[in-house]
């Protein structure tokens, strides 16, 4: 890639206006991999405003000319996917497996998603004598977190498209490497001059500049609930609409009728999903009070049984934290979670047997976790599982809706009828009964300290819309 150390503004590959440089670090090797400017206000300056001129044509062009646009963007994704995948690897340490079937596959995952959803979408409907018509909200500030790099670039971006709105990306400074590939995909498929921008930077420098910029309309932020908090309070001094998905500590509740060895299992995998450092996964395991011991030795087998090791070696299963400061976060909390009297079942502190270099978590599993635990309470984003004994249907219920977060909940069941009166009870914005399949139409986003808004499939799009009433229209 030759556009590293430069942004991508009204259409060109420009020089940023006085950036310092950012050593981009392959997380399982310790060792620079690229190197990225980090801009300032007055590359965000420069990105709005084209944004702001764009948005005077883009806003009004046809629903058919953006399904054309997004399908160029999906093919030309799809050809340079290895890419994608390699990119990804590198920049936060997805093994090469994973980096391909997980994280790269998002891309044309949400692409496909929403373009059915713009084919048939109608933008204007009647009621009575009132036409009801959904414009785009304006110029978009983007901030996207380095755990799932595409995926959350594609769920603001495309949706963003489609509505016809016009933006200026910030990705994460950690995994900005595949962000700026997306802007190759977008320039190659011809977006028009200033629909899409993008700045390099950090919170401080380009993500503040962007929630308080006076001519962006709406700011969308995916990353912590603390990060979120100060991205709102920016915002709000120029009343912009903001759409945020926070933190998580989602429960996973396992119902005393189900397979206890595959529901385990398969929790634990669900727990493990990208290393942990996902805000949706069942990091809290809630079992019948009786089956804990049982519970506990299934986990440890499975957890035991994964692989760490070179994230291009297509049989690693986990890979390391994006960096030393997730790294060292982890160890802290493992060791909170052993000092008040958590039982270890497997793992710890330290690096895995065998791993000399790079940012490994060992596999971990604790048993008789409490609610009043550091454990159970905070988000640890690595691949740490918590297991916790209940005595009732209804004291499951109230430890998994007992946190400040509501992003996801999961119940495990033989009976799909009692999943479903258990699912009705959570606090959450995602419910996943049984294990399903990921499904992209389906509005994600959460309660609470999780965040507002939703992202996805058609709440994705109408994220980015505005309802204008046209009273005394008339008949249809």
């Amino acid at each position: 890639m030759s556009h590293t150390a430069q942004f991508y503004i009204d259409g060109k590959w420009v020089e940023p206006a006085s950036a310092s440089g950012f050593d981009v670090i392959d997380p399982a090797t310790e060792t620079p991999i690229g190197r990225i400017a980090l801009g300032d206000a007055q590359d965000v300056d420069r990105a709005v405003a084209a944004a702001r001129r764009a948005f005077a044509t883009w806003s009004v062009s046809d629903a058919t000319d953006r399904v054309a646009l997004l399908k160029r963007v999906l093919q030309i994704y799809e050809r340079r996917y290895d890419e994608f995948a390699e990119l990804i690897r590198r920049e936060m340490g997805a093994p090469i497996t994973f980096a391909r079937n997980g994280q790269a596959a998002r891309g044309p995952a949400h692409l496909n998603a929403l373009i059915d959803v713009l084919e048939r979408f109608d933008f204007e409907e009647q009621r009575g004598s009132t036409r009801v018509v959904l414009e785009p909200v304006g110029v978009c500030g983007l901030i996207t977190p380095w755990n799932w790099p595409i995926n959350q670039i594609v769920v603001k971006i495309a949706p963003a498209l489609a509505a016809g709105c016009t933006m200026v990306l910030k990705p994460s400074e950690y995994s900005p490497l595949s962000a700026l590939l997306f802007a190759e995909v977008l320039d190659e498929a011809q977006v028009p001059p200033g629909v899409f921008n993008l700045v390099n930077g950090d919170g401080p420098g380009v993500g503040a500049a962007i929630a308080s910029h006076p001519d962006i309309d709406m700011v969308s932020f995916t990353g912590s609930t603390r990060a979120g908090v100060l991205v709102a309070e920016a915002a709000a001094q120029t009343v912009k609409r903001v759409a945020q998905e926070l933190g998580g500590k989602s429960a996973n509740i396992l119902l005393d009728d189900v397979d206890l060895e595959e529901a385990v299992t398969r929790g634990l995998a669900a727990c493990f999903t990208n290393s942990g450092q996902s805000c949706s996964i069942p990091t809290r395991m809630l079992v019948p009070r009786h089956l804990m011991n049982d519970a506990a030795q299934i986990a440890k087998r499975a957890a035991e049984a994964y692989r760490t090791g070179p994230t291009d070696d297509p049989s690693t299963q986990l890979g390391p934290l994006v960096n030393r400061n997730q790294f060292e976060r982890v160890q802290t909390l493992i060791q909170k979670g052993i000092d008040e009297g958590a039982r270890l079942v497997t793992g710890g502190t330290g690096l895995p047997a065998g791993v000399e270099r790079g940012y490994y978590v060992r596999p971990t599993v604790f048993a008789d976790v409490t609610p009043d635990m550091t454990i159970a309470r905070e988000e640890i984003f690595g691949p740490v599982l918590s297991i916790m004994a209940y005595d009732s249907e209804e004291n499951a219920i109230d430890i998994a809706n007992g946190t400040e977060y509501g992003l996801a909940a999961y119940v495990q069941s033989g009976d799909l009828q009692r999943a479903r009166k258990v699912g009705r009870a959570l606090r959450a914005g995602g419910v996943h009964l049984n294990y399903p399949p990921a499904d992209f139409g389906a509005p994600f986003g959460g309660y609470k300290r999780s965040g507002n808004g939703r992202e996805w499939g058609e709440a994705g799009l109408r994220e980015y819309l505005e309802t204008k009433s046209m009273v005394g229209y008339g008949a249809p």
